[in-house]
């Protein structure tokens, strides 16, 4: 998640403040992902740095306000152009446990899916419900759209996510329906060939 770049298009729309730039930034997002104060500081520090952002002045409250350079909004411009990179996907929990768990002595996988499926499909119904509730009235301004947005996209991430769980399942199944193969024991020496069929094997015959 790129919070540099979410501050920037706040600040987009004019000076603001770090505890201000914060709220916004939950509200857009229906604090999906919340943010602490010293995150939105140390963020502002660096782009300060860069020459995203500038100090401008501060407001009756004595607040320190932030406003976005020119830098700062080319820099807006390239990443809403850019495509976000899959080509290095972040490290999904879920699916590095599964990975762990095929195989792991005393763990039962299947238990571990349900167990994640039932989470899913909790989540996915929480999800659908506070779109219902947003929907019950029109989105009144850009933040409740933007909210929508988040929202629809959890939801069709948790379905996914479902989705997926089933294949893993089936994929084990029909896994432990497959002989185990054979392993030979370890320390064992390989038997020895007869003299004759040893120098055949050689000559190629």
């Amino acid at each position: 998640m790129s919070i540099r770049h979410g501050l920037l298009a706040l600040l987009e729309h004019g000076p603001r403040y770090g505890s201000q730039l914060r709220t916004e930034f939950e509200t857009r997002t229906g604090s999906t992902w919340p943010l602490n104060i010293g995150q939105v500081y140390t963020t502002l520090a660096r782009l300060e740095r860069d020459g995203m952002v500038t100090q401008d002045g501060e407001d009756d409250a004595g607040h320190t306000l932030y406003a976005i350079t020119d830098d700062g909004r080319v820099e807006l411009k390239s990443w809403f152009r850019t495509p976000v990179d899959r080509a290095s996907p972040p490290r999904d929990e879920l699916a590095i446990k599964l990975a762990m768990a095929v195989g792991a002595p005393g763990v039962d996988i299947r238990e571990v899916i349900q167990s994640q499926r039932r989470h899913t499909i909790k989540a996915m119904q929480d999800y659908t419900r506070l779109k219902a509730q947003a929907l019950d009235t029109a989105p009144a301004d850009r933040d409740e759209v933007a909210w929508l947005l988040v929202l629809e996209q959890l939801i069709f991430q948790t379905e996914a996510e479902a989705r997926w769980l089933d294949h893993s399942e089936q994929r084990l199944i029909r896994l432990s329906m497959m002989p185990e193969p054979v392993k030979p024991s370890p320390g064992l020496p390989r038997p020895k060939m007869p003299v004759r069929a040893a120098r055949e094997e050689a000559d190629g015959r």
